[in-house]
């Protein structure tokens, strides 16, 4: 075995990018070449632990917005940030070959090398029974790198700063973006310090000083056309989201119009997290998005499926985010994998009786052959538990062998998750409605107030719970304590078009302007189908499923009286009439549904028991069928 994975490794290509010519866009230390800087470089290994905990004690990994509010660790973490960035691409460490382990440039990294077959894949293991646990390892050497420097630049503070900042950096954990929660009021659901600027003020060793924003874009130094072998990924010497013009050597990030799409798609991601919180019990079907051929029509979404609407609609047309090759350079791939890992920790606090099964490997990933079969025992690659062995799913199971937690489950009994989960995930479900609430609310049929206004929240798209001035009466939504969850049920070939691509769901009339489907005020949802380029693997004819929440659209319908009722024989010839659906590619080219590989979109529904207690979660009765949609 290489001495790369037997020893810490002096990263001296870091500590040039400080005692070299300052770069545009880059924090000025003020260094000189002094070599008694080269004694105090980070160091790196390519064995992932984890940043060590502080004084024994497992720290936290705070929520974007939050962190944001502590000043120094916000700006460590900045500064930590653009220093990665800034590091350059042949060292092991630096962001271009640690984001890279994922997907394009299919490099091989700390010498894991591909098995055969395999060397134009990243290591990542999509549509796997190893989809969670795969990325906790992941997750973990990109806090331990970013946490080594970050001890770094915390001793070049003057001494009247340094315990401060000392103490700051000691406890720093990487943030995560929860997309899911209602943002505080009058801010998107998209943080501004993510989108806003391509500029950051940053308070340093050296003073305040303005950076390029880390969190914005990352810039390639060099960039190499030969990564991104399709256009316009290779003249864009940036990442981009939702970038106009579209398919242009020119095209700028429009991060205003990402936002506007996460605002929209608020209720419907809200929706699928809770059902997956409520009524997804079992780890094979939670975990990836495989679909699982049987009579079961209730277990078609998983976390999987839900993290890959967030990379397609967070990445909007033609963005790298959209683009599994592509995604992780995209600063908000960090920010939205941690809430992923967030949310299986979580999910595991819940059902912590079931895990890993043996399945067997749908697509090739560096080291993986279709086929294989993967366990609990399979090596987590590249990731080193030590000088010769890797990770595994069982060794991971416990978030904590890393070093860090979550808010919501740090010292956390089930029924306190549960309460935390039904406060940040329910509000745009009728299930609200009784939570703290008199129970005799359930057996009145006159009209309610808003139950979440709390915080008030105008969503764009149509949520029943923040456009409506009237409520609907509750005999129109329960019947014996009931209501009905309505979902559209999708079945899809990933690779049926070569590429990632949405299916979108409308109420009414289709907006003519397929750029502007994403923020419609009548879009149900979009599943989104997070796939390679034909150029980065093998293709496939494996089935992948999601599904698209419908219930806050229908309480909206039925609050404006445009429908009678949740109930069967109201909601669903409306659904009939009025449901449509339109597919569009990564480019934004419009396809027709009856052209896309393997699809099938089934409306399906079921009774549903309101949680009467915040510490309780809704029960879930057998789905019911209704009809196709398409297919």
């Amino acid at each position: 075995m290489s001495s790369v994975h037997k020893i810490c490794l002096a990263v001296t290509l870091l500590f040039s990018i400080v005692v070299a010519n300052v770069q545009p866009g880059q924090y000025d230390y003020g260094f000189t070449a002094d070599l008694r800087l080269r004694k105090r470089a980070p160091s790196q290994s390519s064995i992932v632990t984890g940043p060590p905990r502080f004084n024994g004690e497992t720290q936290l990994r705070q929520d974007i917005r939050d962190l944001q509010n502590d000043e120094d660790k916000w700006n460590l973490y900045l500064l930590a940030l653009s220093w990665m960035q800034f590091t350059d691409q042949e060292s092991q460490f630096s962001w271009y070959q640690i984001t890279g382990i994922h997907g394009a440039p299919a490099l091989t990294w700390a010498d894991v090398n591909p098995t055969p077959g395999n060397e134009h894949s990243g290591y990542c293991t999509h549509v796997s029974i190893l989809f969670p646990p795969w990325h906790r390892p992941y997750l973990a050497l990109y806090e331990q790198v970013l946490y080594n420097i970050v001890q770094f630049i915390a001793s070049f503070y003057p001494p009247e700063l340094q315990d401060r900042f000392q103490k700051a950096a000691d406890t720093f954990r990487i943030p995560y973006w929860d997309w899911a929660a209602v943002p505080p009021n009058g801010v998107s659901v998209l943080p501004l310090s993510v989108g806003a600027s391509p500029t950051i003020n940053v308070t340093g060793p050296n003073g305040i000083q303005s950076i390029s924003n880390p969190l914005f874009s990352y810039v390639f130094r060099p960039f190499n056309s030969s990564t991104f072998p399709d256009f316009p990924y290779n003249t864009w010497l940036e990442t981009k989201r939702a970038p106009r013009p579209i398919n242009s050597a020119n095209a700028t990030s429009n991060n205003s119009f990402v936002a506007h799409a996460l605002d929209v798609h608020l209720p419907s991601f809200q929706q699928r997290l809770y059902n997956l919180f409520s009524n997804y019990p079992n780890y094979t079907t939670f975990s990836n998005e495989a679909w699982i051929p049987g009579p079961n029509n209730g277990t078609y979404d998983s976390l999987e499926s839900l993290h890959d609407a967030i990379h397609t609609v967070g990445g909007g047309v033609y963005g790298h985010l959209a683009i599994i090759a592509y995604s992780g350079f995209d600063p908000l791939f960090w920010l939205h994998h941690a809430n992923i890992d967030r949310i299986f920790t979580m999910w595991q606090h819940l059902y912590n009786d079931t895990y890993v099964v043996p399945q067997p490997a749908v697509y090739s990933s560096h080291t993986t052959s279709p086929g294989q079969v993967e366990n609990a025992q399979t090596p987590l690659t590249p990731f080193f538990f030590n000088e010769t062995d890797f990770w595994t799913a069982d060794m991971v199971r416990d978030h904590e062998v890393f070093g860090y937690t979550y808010p919501e489950v740090a010292n956390k009994n089930r029924s306190e998750l549960v309460a935390t989960i039904n406060k940040l995930y329910g509000k745009f479900s009728p299930a609200s409605i009784f939570m703290g609430s008199d129970r005799s609310l359930r057996h009145s049929s006159r009209h309610i107030k808003h139950p979440s206004h709390r915080g008030s929240y105008k969503a764009n798209g149509i949520s029943w719970n923040s456009q409506s001035s009237s409520r609907p009466p509750l005999s129109a939504v329960f019947r014996g304590g009931k209501y009905r969850e309505w979902i559209a049920n999708i079945r899809v070939n990933k690779h049926a078009m070569g590429g990632s691509f949405s299916i979108h769901l409308f109420l009414g009339d289709v907006p003519s302007d397929p750029s502007s489907w994403p923020v419609a005020p009548n879009l149900v949802g979009t599943h989104g189908i997070f796939a390679h380029k034909s150029v980065h693997s093998r293709a496939s004819d494996r089935m992948v499923t999601g599904t698209i929440p419908m219930t806050s659209a229908l309480m909206h319908m039925v609050a404006s009286g445009k429908v009678s009722s949740l109930h069967a024989e109201d909601a669903e010839p409306f659904l009939k009439s009025h449901l449509e659906v339109r597919i569009s590619l990564s480019n934004g080219t419009v396809v027709n549904a009856r052209h896309v590989g393997g699809l099938g979109i089934n409306i399906v529904s079921s009774l549903v028991k309101a949680p009467e207690s915040e510490n309780m979660l809704s029960e879930w009765g057998k789905m019911e069928t209704h009809f196709n949609l398409v297919g």
